[in-house]
């Protein structure tokens, strides 16, 4: 069955499927605006295998072009708003697409410059009389591409990860069955569907037949939590930035959450103190703690709830139907305690990046998803990630995790958010320094933050500066970029 048909099964006519500050769109809705779409890219021609991006917010217009899309047998390209123009157009490039779906907000931005170079439709396609779609077709080829989703990566040329109908589908149903997902959820959806953890909660909500709430980005904290609560959320999830933001710069500790009862946290690691803290803000819910990567779909561990307070730290063991493995050097397993690679399989894992044989070759091998990231397995078989291996920071000869060092600075109340990095330095090899991101009204300076670290940490491991920064920068998933901050040292040392 195509992805859009199996998404939109079980959703009820007159149940809600999205709520926006405006306005409420039922199942038919979804339906008819979906078919409205399709209608408009077959009269453009569009046939399977074609490229077709989408571009816009969170929305009706978002969700009923991705949904055409699929069912079309084209591939869907989510383009980050986030992104310069260039880069979005460098992506249209790269990956052949022929049609953008794009909000007419947005056309003088990103695409106005491309001057009729690529076809482009509008939100006034979703008022058209003209509709089609056709029954399920249950002999579907699932191991067609779905979409293009862009990584987090930091390479000089685009990548693109190819996503399966059949990766979506199984990501989809191991996320419901582990999050015991049904139709009466609500969740708040912040994450922007052009990222694989946000169209992951679209994708397992609409399976369900449950509600989403889109609720604008997350610039403006108190307006997403107002909306929360007016319309009874049950569900939440976000990377570190957001929870560091809830957590230690917003009323959400001060708020009473009645209905709130399921929290997903993914993303990167989220400091063991911050999720103590999560955890006494909302200790009526549910707080998993999961893993995953654009390659694998979206998810590839969870940490049971209950788990929480004995394994915190931890990002738990492979969701159903994914194998994970921790490998040394020399490709054996690691014993307890040991650091090594985490190898990933499933039919999750996607089968490699669009035009990039040589990238595919060296991610995906013999089926299974090398992630980069490295970890350690306790005696009951749980993963804890250690750091990236280019986070690693190599400084007096010692090999020190920049998450180590973030998580004692993030002991301190005042800071938000921080990150770490390593500078070439003569006397040290590499030197560490820190970026914290201060709480509204706090007044620490680095000598405070220097001796908490000095008290907490061993001498190779304290930072050499301390630099205060109003944000931390982030890519189009949220995520810290640290190639960005080096850039920043590179710029000041210049000067």
């Amino acid at each position: 069955m195509n992805t859009a048909d199996y998404l939109l099964e079980r959703g009820r006519d007159n149940d809600v499927a999205l709520v926006l500050p405006e306005h409420r769109y039922t199942y038919a809705d979804i339906r008819q605006g979906s078919s409205r779409v399709l209608a408009a890219l077959l009269q453009c021609g569009v046939q399977p295998g074609d490229r077709v991006a989408i571009l816009g917010a969170n929305s009706f217009f978002w969700v009923c072009s991705y949904l055409a899309i699929l069912k079309s047998g084209a591939i869907a390209v989510p383009l980050a708003t986030t992104h310069t123009p260039e880069e979005t157009q460098k992506f249209i490039a790269f990956t052949g697409t022929r049609i953008v779906l794009a909000e007419k907000r947005l056309y003088p931005k990103f695409l106005a410059s491309l001057d009729g170079q690529i076809g482009t439709l509008f939100e006034d396609i979703l008022s058209s009389s003209q509709s089609v779609w056709d029954v399920p077709d249950l002999h579907f080829n699932l191991d067609q591409d779905a979409a293009l989703m862009s990584t987090s990566g930091t390479t000089a040329r685009p990548r693109a990860v190819r996503v399966t109908h059949r990766n979506i589908q199984a990501n989809t149903n191991s996320i419901i069955e582990y999050l015991e997902l049904d139709s009466s959820e609500r969740m708040m959806a912040v994450l922007p569907f052009y990222y694989c953890f946000g169209t992951s909660l679209l994708h397992t909500h609409l399976r369900v037949g449950a509600s989403l709430v889109c609720g604008g980005s997350f610039t403006y904290p108190e307006t997403v939590l107002d909306l929360m609560e007016a319309t009874q959320c049950t569900g939440f999830a976000g990377v570190p930035a957001i929870y560091q933001t809830l957590l230690r710069n917003s009323s959400f500790p001060r708020r009473k959450w009645t209905y709130l009862r399921k929290l997903q946290q993914a993303g990167g690691k989220l400091q063991n103190i911050l999720i103590q803290e999560l955890m006494h803000a909302v200790p009526h819910a549910k707080i998993f703690v999961m893993y995953g990567q654009t390659e694998a779909t979206a998810r590839l561990s969870y940490l049971p709830p209950d788990l929480l307070p004995h394994k915190l730290g931890s990002i738990g063991k492979g969701i159903p139907g994914v194998t994970l493995r921790v490998l040394n050097e020399e490709g054996k397993p690691v014993k307890p305690d040991e650091v090594g690679e985490i190898y990933a399989r499933g039919d999750n894992i996607c089968p490699g990046y669009w035009d990039d044989p040589e990238a595919t070759a060296e991610k995906f091998v013999n089926g299974e998803l090398k992630t980069g990231d490295l970890a350690t397995v306790d005696a009951d078989g749980f993963f804890y990630i250690v750091d990236r291996k280019a986070d690693f920071i190599k400084t007096y000869g010692y090999r020190v995790s920049s998450q180590q060092v973030e998580a004692v600075l993030m002991e301190i109340p005042d800071l938000v958010a921080a990150a770490v990095i390593g500078e070439p330095d003569l006397v040290r090899g590499e030197a560490i320094l820190a970026f914290v991101v201060l709480r509204d009204g706090a007044t620490l300076n680095e000598k405070e933050i220097l001796t908490h670290c000095a008290k907490r940490l061993p001498n190779y491991m304290v930072p050499r500066d301390v630099y205060f920064v109003p944000v931390l920068p982030t890519n189009a998933h949220g995520k810290v970029v640290k190639t960005e901050l080096r850039k920043q040292i590179s710029r000041k040392e210049t000067l």
